[in-house]
């Protein structure tokens, strides 16, 4: 939704230490690190006495286990958690950078991260290769380094334009300061620390986020937090006058005004603001702009207009509050452009005396749109190019089709700007017969040219599947980079020049690196040719990868079963599912779990998922629906949704199974569902809908009762937009009425409840701001009282996507428990 190697000590096993942290229907009193230690007490359940009564010697074991579970179900447990561990393990390719050598060849660092389950963190490190053609046009060769290097306690590095240099940023703990690193040639060549008085930590999120080199590798902008305001001092006496920065044993500091966040994964995080630093001499400037209120991210440095440096980069109100901006591209924004601080000897004193006084004039260059974001020049500066959400922004859908567009930019003395923003690439309504559906992306690469200067490679969402796109920003053209005639996905990582570094996988397939290029075929046509990378990343173990070799995938069509509630041509196509299925012997029919992502407008696509890989190699049928409202099928289709969640959707759902049960790809008698956030709306309105359809069901952080969530969450502008369509924006109100209220309550599973008979995991983050946990705990509170079999694990520290590497592993562990003992 807008809602997103065995570990051993001694003969301890830590795979077992998820059954021992589980909490039933109510949040864990324990700290982490007295759960770690309750765990370790525990894995040695079996514990023998010998007590001697006259003089014969008897031996007695008592077997302790975790509270709800019994021997059988341990023994699953064990069984499956060190199946799930290898899965786990698998590490992921979070971005890639190319550079050319001194010797001519390319060079590639790959940025790669590991669930590390003992620290409960994911590991982050580095892995670079020398790429180098082979003996004729179709070979290339990667030599690798022998060993990755990696990045303890860095949030991210940023390397410079030319490659020469790299950006460590180390974020602080507490109080302690940002630290910047710039290492070159293999060492470390200067080191600042910043004080929490001049920002905060700098964000390396992937939304705010913005850290950019300006072309001569002097200066490095960024998006920080901005120093918080004084808080009042209380002592003794009672208020102190004044600010006062000491504090001691006599007085203490109050909490002063409160202020909005940022909602869900963004605790503590209130104004983003622009920072530039002086590399040399390691000066600070903040860069205050005159619409103080706006909240900044995604820098870049702009190409120099006359003697003027500039940044550009976006810009969002909060007003009238901050609303939840993670997975929410619905949030109006816009590019701005502001002239770069000036330092040391390029400014003289009166300069620095008139700069202090006033704030830098910014510069709106999107006026005419609603929204604008991931700004990006061509290497001739002549081009500024963006994305835009501004579909979502003004049908009121978290996350809606988006567009590119072009702006020019001057080349004059004078900052001035002409209203005529280019359409590239404009929002698609409807696609015929699986064409291009329109541009499905949340970022372009930090580099996204080819060597003609006007083409840009992106990966989107293509229906079902991930795929890689070049568009020349110029005359429109979209082209299809990766391979259109299978349902795998792709995603690019990086250019090398105008070749490709991409990963391939699918849904129980591991990422796999290919290197694309262009060749020329035997008829003159010029087609993308793709071949294997051998690269040391993904070397998971010989069991996992012969259980998956034994399991296939496929993209199914799904017909709508009613069209005639279809108002436009696009919500009446076919939808799709993606169907999972191992192997059986003779005519047996797997147990099918059908899993429904959140949203409700994100998609499922064909890529690789360790947690669902790890549900097929147990032995399950996978139905992976995206029904209508995913993103990848055209804006029409999306909009369909939006005033029929818990109807529209459901429908889906259910034509989706019924459609592989027709097939004979399914049995009805055992299936199971699951899913989170929307998924997990969708979860408990089919278990209260259609009661006698699904035999167990678990739900992640699910929306159960709309009425609730609406004065809980960071986003109660999705519960109005969702459940009214797009008047929901009009609607919206901070204090719903009793009328609205109802209209909540009624689209809600809670109004369902009474029908359900499903046994139903919940799994629940207790620092859940989107859709905090009170939704579920309510709901499996109901479950309880009407006698129906309910687990409830709470996980005290997590957040929406209940992702930490311990929680993920927890949490699927005990879905894969659950759904095996009921479908049997």
């Amino acid at each position: 939704m807008a809602l997103a190697g065995t570990y051993s000590i001694g003969r301890i096993n830590f795979l077992r230490l998820p059954l021992f942290v589980t909490a039933v229907t109510a949040p864990a009193p324990h700290s982490q690190s007295s759960q770690f230690l309750r765990a370790t007490c525990l894995f040695s359940r079996k514990l023998s006495t010998a007590l001697a009564m006259d003089g014969s010697k008897i031996s007695a074991v008592v077997e302790e286990f975790p509270s709800g579970i019994d021997p059988a179900t341990e023994e699953e447990y064990v069984e499956q958690s060190k199946l799930l561990e290898e899965f786990t393990k698998i590490p992921n390719f979070d971005k890639a950078w190319t550079f050319k050598s001194d010797s001519g060849d390319s060079v590639v660092t790959f940025s790669i991260s590991q669930a590390n389950l003992l620290a409960n963190k994911k590991r982050k490190y580095t892995l670079s290769a020398h790429i180098s053609n082979g003996n004729d046009d179709s070979e290339v060769n990667f030599k690798w380094t022998p060993f990755p290097v990696e990045m303890i306690g860095v949030s991210t590095i940023v390397p410079s334009p030319a490659g020469s240099k790299f950006l460590a940023v180390r974020n602080p703990e507490n109080d302690s300061p940002v630290q910047l690193e710039i290492w070159s040639a293999g060492q470390l060549e200067k080191e600042f620390h910043i004080p929490q008085s001049v920002h905060g930590s700098i964000y390396t999120d992937g939304w705010f986020e913005g850290i950019s080199w300006n072309s001569n590798e002097t200066y490095i902008a960024y998006i920080a937090e901005e120093p918080s305001p004084s808080k009042p001092t209380f002592t003794l006496s009672g208020y102190q006058k004044g600010c006062s920065t000491d504090k001691d044993s006599t007085n203490w500091k109050g909490q002063g005004d409160f202020k909005e966040e940022w909602g869900e994964a963004y605790a503590g995080k209130r104004q983003p603001a622009l920072f530039v630093i002086n590399i040399d001499s390691g000066e600070v400037k903040h860069v205050k702009i005159i619409e103080h209120s706006l909240s900044l991210g995604q820098v870049v440095w702009a190409p120099s207009i006359g003697e003027h440096q500039y940044l550009v980069f976006v810009g969002w109100s909060p007003e009238p509050r901050k609303l939840g901006m993670i997975y929410c591209y619905n949030r109006p924004c816009a590019l701005y452009a502001v002239k770069a601080p000036e330092f040391g000897s390029e400014v003289n004193e009166h300069k620095l005396k008139d700069e202090a006084k006033e704030d830098f004039p910014i510069y709106n260059l999107t006026q005419n749109i609603s929204s604008a974001f991931s700004p990006r020049f061509s290497p001739d500066g002549k081009s500024l190019v963006f994305l835009s959400a501004h579909s979502s922004v003004n049908t009121g859908a978290h996350c809606a089709t988006n567009s590119l567009h072009r702006i020019d930019w001057p080349r004059d003395e004078k900052l001035s700007f002409s209203e005529n923003i280019v359409d590239v690439v404009p929002v698609v309504h409807w696609a015929e017969d699986d064409l291009f559906p329109g541009l499905y992306s949340h970022g372009l690469l930090a580099n996204p040219w080819f060597s003609d200067g006007h083409t840009i490679i992106i990966t989107t969402i293509w229906r079902s599947r991930s795929a890689i796109v070049s568009i020349d920003i110029l005359s429109g053209e979209v082209s299809c980079v990766s391979p259109d005639h299978t349902d795998y996905s792709w995603n690019v990582l990086a250019l090398d020049g105008d070749n490709v570094i991409a990963v391939r996988s699918g849904p129980v397939t591991i990422p796999g690196l290919k290197y694309g290029f262009l060749i020329e075929t035997e008829t003159k046509d010029v087609v993308w040719n793709w071949v294997d990378v051998l690269n040391p990343m993904f070397n998971c173990s010989t069991k996992a990868r012969t259980l998956l070799s034994h399991i296939l995938f496929s993209i199914l069509k799904i017909p709508v079963k009613d069209v005639s509630n279809c108002v436009t041509k696009g919500a009446s196509e076919p939808f799709e599912a993606i169907f999972v299925s191992p192997f059986s012997k003779g005519n047996e029919l797997k147990p099918l779990i059908v899993n429904l992502h959140g949203g409700p407008h994100s998609t499922s696509t064909s890529s690789f998922s360790k947690s669902l890989a790890f549900l097929a190699a147990v032995g399950f049928n996978l139905l992976i629906v995206n029904y209508r409202g995913s993103l990848g099928f055209g804006e029409d289709a999306l909009q369909s949704l939006p005033g029929k969640i818990g109807s529209q959707d459901v429908n889906d759902v259910l034509a989706a199974l019924d459609h592989i049960i027709d097939q004979g790809l399914a049995n009805p008698a055992k299936v199971a569902v699951l899913g989170g956030s929307h998924g997990g709306f969708l979860t408990t309105h089919l278990i209260g809908q259609a009661p006698d359809r699904f035999v167990a069901a678990a739900a992640r952080n699910p929306v159960c009762n709309l009425a609730l969530m609406v004065g809980t969450s960071d986003i109660p502008d999705w519960c109005y937009v969702e459940c009214y369509g797009r008047e929901g924006k009009n609607y919206f109100t901070e204090a719903p009425s009793a009328e609205h209220l109802i209209h909540l309550y009624n689209m809600s599973p809670i109004r369902h409840v009474s029908n359900v008979k499903t046994p139903t995991i919940f799994l629940l983050g207790a620092k859940d701001l989107r859709v905090p946990f009170s939704n579920g705990l309510q709901f499996a509170r109901a479950l309880k009282e009407k006698g129906v079999d309910t687990k409830v694990i709470m996980f005290p520290d997590d957040k929406h996507p209940i992702d930490r590497p311990q929680s993920d592993f927890e949490s699927f562990l005990n879905i894969c428990v659950w759904f095996k003992k009921y479908l049997k």
